[in-house]
């Protein structure tokens, strides 16, 4: 099987379709798919469209850094599941139904069991936090996530004491997520965190972003976002989290070793086999700018990583 594998030099997606194609298209596909969800399809099989969510509450562990648009945020995604490219997500996801949805909560825990999406939402404060989010590619974004503190939610099923890392799996469904039809990874996806990261007050698991329910294209009904790590640490469309007393052997690290480590921290003095982390481009701007240690978050998470090597850790 070969994995194709771009490289600093290659053309991305954005430069190759302009921005304005980008929006277009997407206002295009909305347009048609509330003329069908209307029109065409009956009820049970209407397209997906986010909902607002109320009684948001605003988080002080925002940055005040200026957002990126909705139009970014929602049209340049990795989430292979729905194809490679960064427009695919977007292009080919408007048959997936993210409700009802269940995710199953197991593992070295004393209380296992099932939560389903409506419940979570119902049940835990939602709240904003505008979080930097750096990805692979060495590209940057600032998103107005909702959702609720990780920590919040698996105290609900009682860890036990051996339990010493938190391991997530995404939904494996082909006909929702085409993809899926293809081994251009080992699927289900499945990532992982140490339990002091999984329980540390900045993880979240967003519900939402810009005060609506997530789109699909970006992880909907629910996905992880650990925001002093790696894009490739926010795994979406969560239907599994398992407690572990061994380090889980994520996606990243079964598909490429070398380059993928379990902890995925930013380390600007580190490069990437392939690129630079010294830098980054915000999405919407020219130039690039110097990498942040922990993505600007080295303050709050610095001591999880104490006395360990982060170039043998990476």
């Amino acid at each position: 099987m070969l994995i194709k594998h771009t490289i600093a030099s290659d053309p991305k997606s954005f430069e190759i379709t302009s921005k304005a194609a980008y929006l277009k298209r997407r206002d295009f596909l909305k347009a048609t798919l509330a003329l069908s969800a209307a029109a065409i399809l009956p009820t049970s099989a209407q397209a997906y469209l986010p909902q607002k969510i109320e009684g948001i509450i605003k988080s002080p562990f925002s940055t005040d850094e200026k957002l990126n648009k909705y139009d970014d945020v929602t049209s340049y995604n990795n989430f292979y599941e729905f194809g490679t490219g960064k427009g695919d997500p977007l292009d080919n996801s408007g048959d997936f139904q993210p409700k009802p949805w269940t995710i199953k909560v197991d593992g070295l825990c004393n209380n296992p069991g099932e939560i389903g999406i409506e419940d979570l939402m119902g049940q835990y404060q939602q709240e904003e936090r505008i979080y930097r989010m750096r990805c692979v590619e060495a590209w940057s974004m600032v998103i107005p996530w909702v959702g609720v503190e990780l920590a919040s939610l698996l105290k609900k099923f009682d860890p036990k004491t051996e339990a010493k890392y938190v391991e997530f799996t995404t939904l494996f469904d082909p006909k929702q997520f085409p993809g899926q039809k293809y081994p251009i990874i080992a699927w289900p996806y499945t990532e992982g965190l140490r339990m002091d990261e999984a329980m540390h007050p900045l993880t979240l698991l967003a519900t939402g972003i810009f005060g609506e329910e997530l789109p699909p294209q970006n992880g909907a009904p629910i996905r992880l976002v650990v925001p002093w790590k790696y894009g490739f640490k926010s795994i979406k469309s969560i239907v599994r989290i398992r407690f572990v007393d061994k380090m889980p052997t994520s996606t990243w690290m079964q598909q490429a070793p070398s380059e993928y480590g379990f902890y995925a921290n930013v380390n600007p003095d580190v490069d990437h086999p392939r690129w630079t982390q010294a830098k980054e481009r915000r999405i919407g701007e020219f130039f690039r700018r110097p990498t942040l240690a922990f993505n600007g978050y080295a303050e709050e998470v610095a001591d999880l990583y104490k006395g360990m090597d982060l170039r043998k850790n990476f």
